[in-house]
């Protein structure tokens, strides 16, 4: 089935073929009092954004770039980084079902697959909140899934980026991802709304916690263990020094 055919109940979905930017869309949208489930997909970004000012690349048709309109219940502080959280597991999930790959999330919202002690990032996530005149804020969950990007584009993407592709061995349908991954998205915010926290089910699909870890962040490197998370998804980090420190923001990569 071609992207721009697929519907699902529940969800609104607007497939453009080139965009400057899904995140931008969805963010527009929900200045316009667009509702929550909407959901925009594009073959192509032309300005795609990552995390830290960063550019997301993909070549056109390859990858699963997509953002997701919510409107978090209040307190919106407490709600909105734990819809981030489920949507990760919800993309770990989807990988998992579809391809058989061990995706794990690398904090805070990368999916990264490891294959004999070497790790390769397949996608990335970018939240935003969003505001509107006398309007609660709102969150924009961005997601690039590098599917079927091969082997000779990955250099142009990052250093450490790899695809379902070249992990696999063979091409994935994104459609099926698609729908594995709303399934799940559906399925934690169900459970979230039941007054489950899903910090823990996060917390344990991170990888890397109690290994020596790299934090870079705007405004310095560091490097210690990465001991654990706390109740708002910031990284602990236990210094050379023994003191600990907390990182709400940064990108974090194993010691070399």
């Amino acid at each position: 089935m071609p992207l721009g055919d697929f519907r699902r109940e529940g969800w609104d979905i607007r497939y453009l073929e080139r965009v400057t930017s899904t995140n931008t869309l969805a963010l527009e949208a929900g200045r316009q009092g667009a509702t929550e489930g909407l959901v925009f997909i594009a073959d192509e970004q032309t300005a795609g954004r990552g995390r830290l000012e960063r550019r997301w690349f993909a070549p056109p048709g390859t990858s699963l770039l997509m953002s997701l309109l919510f409107r978090p219940a209040e307190p919106f502080s407490y709600t909105a980084p734990r819809i981030t959280m489920l949507c990760g597991v919800a993309l770990a999930d989807a990988v998992i079902d579809v391809t058989g790959q061990a995706a794990q999330l690398k904090w805070p919202n990368d999916l990264i697959i490891t294959r004999e002690g070497t790790w390769r990032k397949v996608a990335g996530m970018l939240s935003e909140v969003g505001t509107a005149p006398d309007a609660p804020p709102f969150l924009v969950v961005g997601i690039g899934l590098n599917v079927n990007v091969p082997p000779a584009s990955l250099s142009d993407l990052a250093p450490n980026a790899t695809s379902l592709l070249v992990e696999s061995g063979q091409p994935v349908e994104r459609v099926a991802l698609l729908d594995a991954f709303l399934h799940h998205v559906e399925e934690h915010s169900a459970v979230f709304r039941a007054g489950i926290d899903p910090l823990p089910q996060w917390r344990q699909r991170l990888a890397w916690i109690g290994a020596t870890v790299r934090v870079q962040t705007p405004t310095g490197v560091f490097t210690g263990v990465a001991e654990d998370v706390d109740d708002s998804g910031a990284l602990l980090l236990r210094l050379p020094a023994g003191c600990q420190q907390r990182f709400s923001t940064g990108d974090v990569s194993l010691r070399p």
